[in-house]
């Protein structure tokens, strides 16, 4: 089951990959949801309302996040964060149990026991617009794209400090870890590039020149391969992660937004903004193997089993 996001029309669209379909659509409560989580079990959706504008931009302060049972089909609870945070990118963590979502205006990302559906803890990001977060394998560490200042906090999760601020652009925008957790990836938002971190220096090492500017990011299973999603040329990168170069693009239909790996490793999802539709690619062939129709301007994906 994979889920998507759907900004527009304010629902979470469930798709069956085996018969590459939409088969259910849930309303989500609020304005507007842009990323989703899912429970290991595949149980439980958790869908951060972020509210009505762009990150940076003037707007309302979303303060809710929908939790979705995927059984039902209906939102079952709400978390309330108190005030007006802008809650964003949601991470369940298999090692801790527990569940990260990014709370950009308060510069934090919130920590929340989804036995409990409460805020037990912050981790602090240092920077304002700390809109995407991404974990280590094992769940220690952790990495926010912060977009407006244009860098990537690093985060001691289990400390919850802030280890280091690394400078990359004016503006960068997702985040990705390698399989191997030895680097970060983050795109430059002013020049079509894509920025390498070394997890072991905290540090740009490298920067892949890409055919436009780059967006969502997802390594391959096998960790060959990142794959890199390229909204305005409406293509998706193929970058070799042994020598840091594009090797192939494929082309996919308007505004692509994020990229996700099935955990078989064979096919790649990306959501289609602009066409309302899901491409889903082989992996082996690097080519589009079908379109799937979703809600209107799909964003945020997660695998729910």
């Amino acid at each position: 089951m994979l889920l998507v996001a759907n900004q527009h029309s304010h629902d979470l669209s469930l798709i069956d990959t085996k018969a590459g379909k939409q088969v259910a659509v849930v309303t989500v409560e609020g304005i507007t949801g842009h990323e989703v989580a899912a429970s290991p079990d595949g149980k439980t959706a958790y869908v951060p309302i972020y509210g009505n504008a762009g990150v940076g931009r003037p707007g309302t302060d979303g303060s809710t996040m929908s939790v979705i049972d995927l059984a039902s089909r209906k939102v079952v609870h709400t978390v309330d964060f108190g005030h007006g945070v802008r809650p964003h990118c949601a991470v369940y963590d298999k090692n801790s149990g527990m569940l990260y979502v990014t709370t950009e205006l308060d510069k934090t990302v919130s920590i929340i026991d989804p036995k409990t559906l409460k805020v037990v803890g912050v981790v602090p990001t240092g920077q304002e617009q700390s809109h995407m977060l991404a974990l280590t394998r094992d769940g220690s560490r952790g990495y926010t794209a912060n977009v407006g200042p244009g860098t990537v906090s690093v985060l001691d999760m289990k400390a919850r400090k802030t280890v280091a601020v690394i400078p990359i652009s004016g503006n960068t925008q997702r985040i990705a870890v390698s399989r191997d957790d030895s680097m970060v990836f983050t795109a430059d938002q002013t020049e079509p590039r894509l920025a390498v971190i070394d997890t072991a220096t905290n540090e740009v090492k490298a920067w892949v020149p890409l055919p436009g500017t780059g967006y969502g990011t997802a390594p391959t299973k096998d960790g060959r391969l990142l794959l890199v999603v390229v909204p305005a040329n409406n293509l998706v990168a193929v970058v070799d992660l042994a020598t840091l170069k594009v090797v192939k693009t494929i082309p996919v239909p308007t505004n692509p937004q994020e990229v996700i790996v099935r955990p078989d490793g064979k096919v790649a999802y990306v959501s289609l903004a602009g066409s309302s539709q899901v491409a889903a690619i082989d992996v082996a062939g690097l080519k589009v193997q079908g379109l799937i129709a979703v809600g209107s301007y799909a964003d945020g994906l997660a695998w729910a089993r």
